[in-house]
């Protein structure tokens, strides 16, 4: 990740992920990482089984909905 971000922000990050509200997008424009990059934020600061329920929803979801994440 080239982004060099704080504790606090990395927890911010990994909270607007989680969220179904907010997309990739909105936390490209706000911390400027790109979806790559929040998904290997997400694999090295989640449980793994935790990682892989979020991914199996965000895929789920953005096949239901065109700007989804």
């Amino acid at each position: 990740m080239k982004n060099k971000l704080t504790e606090s922000e990395k927890g911010e990050v990994i909270e607007m992920a989680l969220s179904d509200q907010v997309s990739f997008k909105n936390i490209y424009e706000l911390y400027g990482l790109r979806e790559k990059e929040v998904k290997e934020l997400m694999r090295i600061s989640l449980k793994r089984t935790s990682y892989e329920t979020w991914r199996k929803r965000v895929r789920k979801f953005s096949d239901r909905r065109e700007h989804y994440k």
